[in-house]
């Protein structure tokens, strides 16, 4: 089963076509498995619109009194004069409801979800998601491999203990070879993109409430930020965030875009949905770092697929460097999020996942939202025709580290716990091709 758009044309995160197209958005609702009461914000709406249009009807009779006053005859004049104070009154009276109901219309209002492209499959778990292609053969060891954590323990890479005692759980340190691979892949990743006419940006880490409420990370996703509360500020769990919000508030010239940014960061996510899982190694921590991919383009779906798979085609063309065997998946509705029309899932084969059986997992993902985040960061572009409209934003994970060392480690990994380093990072390592320990 597929979702479709019925000739509507894409998706347009506003109140007009949320009305027109209520059962579409209540599909795309139920589809991606979002908390939102659409029945609730059409009533917000509805009774918004009535109270508005009476406000704006009580203000036109109070202005419409106060120029008949001076008019008036001196017998006319009290009636008008407590007619104004009467009006008065009431408009007192309605603007604090129109207020509360505001509120509530808008806080509704970002719980929406955009609806996804008719491609996207309907589903609820990643084993739903439709494989696309392979790229790459799983390598047949000659001798029975070993795991990340059993590699970088030997080899000296990281201190797993240390950073327990004093930063909690899912803490770690890179050190020695560890932290130079991290960079060595890092700065891969980076030259790749600058190469293919990105612009390298190092963002903000902290952002205020809007920012992450512009890009679509709140109000759904709060419990996964950390929240520095004396200075009401977030730390960020993707460079997305700053690089979407450097642009708020302002107007694109159509001939200006695309925009493409690579965004290097450090990242934070609390993972407060992940409690008890993948707590042993580096797959799952809450500190990061992350190379990410953000474009803004014209709101015009030929040109966002075009930019989507250039995109995809990035992070691809880094493992492939890294010579780390790969599967692309189209992501489902249930996997999917709030703003996301389209998704691609980018998994690494990892030997050492799934019991030592080995599995491929998600290293990257390769999203388009439509005009969602620049709605609600207030983001335009001034068409050629002199019109206003608002850029589609898209992203992608090029890299993601340390999660991107595991299969990078258990790949390349030798008999005797040595790891013989691809080609192309040995440049990035000073001359180093085999991590041996120390």
């Amino acid at each position: 089963m597929w979702l479709c758009y019925d000739a509507l044309g894409p998706p347009m995160l506003d109140i007009a076509f949320i009305r027109q197209n209520a059962e579409l958005v209540r599909n795309a609702i139920k589809n991606k498995r979002v908390d939102t009461d659409l029945d609730a914000l059409l009533t917000a709406d509805k009774e918004r619109r009535e109270l508005l249009a009476k406000l704006e009807q009580k203000r036109a009779r109070k202005n419409e009194v106060a120029s008949l006053i001076p008019k008036a005859t001196k017998e006319e004049r009290p009636t008008l004069i407590d007619e104004g104070k009467a009006v008065k009154g009431e408009i007192e009276e309605l603007e604090p409801r129109l207020g509360e109901i505001q509120k509530r219309f808008d806080d509704l209002m970002l719980r929406v979800p955009s609806v996804p492209r008719p491609e996207v499959p309907i589903g609820v778990g990643e084993e739903d998601n439709v494989e696309v292609r392979k790229v790459g053969t799983p390598r047949a060891f000659d001798f029975a491999p070993k795991d990340h954590v059993a590699l970088m323990t030997r080899l000296g890479m990281v201190d797993w203990d240390g950073p327990r005692k004093f930063a909690g759980g899912r803490s770690y340190a890179l050190k020695g070879l560890g932290a130079l691979l991290e960079l060595a892949v890092t700065r891969l990743a980076v030259d790749t993109l600058v190469a293919r006419g990105l612009t390298l940006v190092i963002p903000p880490v902290m952002v205020k409430e809007r920012a992450m409420q512009g890009t679509g990370f709140f109000p759904l996703s709060r419990e996964e930020a950390y929240a520095v509360t004396e200075d009401e500020l977030y730390l960020v769990g993707t460079s997305e965030v700053p690089l979407v919000s450097l642009h708020c508030d302002e107007v694109f010239d159509a001939a200006t875009l695309p925009v493409r940014y690579a965004g290097l960061s450090n990242c934070f996510r609390r993972e407060a949905g992940a409690y008890g899982k993948d707590t042993k190694g580096l797959y799952r921590v809450h500190q990061f770092t992350k190379v990410e991919q953000v474009v803004f383009c014209l709101p015009d779906e030929a040109v966002a697929e075009k930019e989507h798979y250039a995109l995809l085609g990035n992070a691809e063309a880094i493992l492939e460097k890294l010579e780390i065997p790969y599967r692309v998946a189209l992501a489902c509705t249930g996997e999917i999020g709030l703003g996301q029309t389209r998704k691609h899932e980018v998994e690494s084969w990892m030997p050492g996942r799934n019991d030592g059986k080995g599995a491929y997992n998600e290293t990257h993902s390769c999203s388009t939202l439509g005009d969602f985040q620049s709605r609600r960061s207030n983001i335009r572009v001034r068409m050629p025709d002199g019109s206003m409209s608002y850029p589609y934003t898209l992203n992608n994970t090029a890299i993601a580290s340390p999660r991107i060392l595991i299969p990078l480690l258990e790949n390349h990994q030798n008999a005797d716990g040595s790891i013989s380093l691809p080609k192309a990072l040995v440049p990035y390592m000073n001359g180093i091709d085999v991590l041996r320990p120390a």
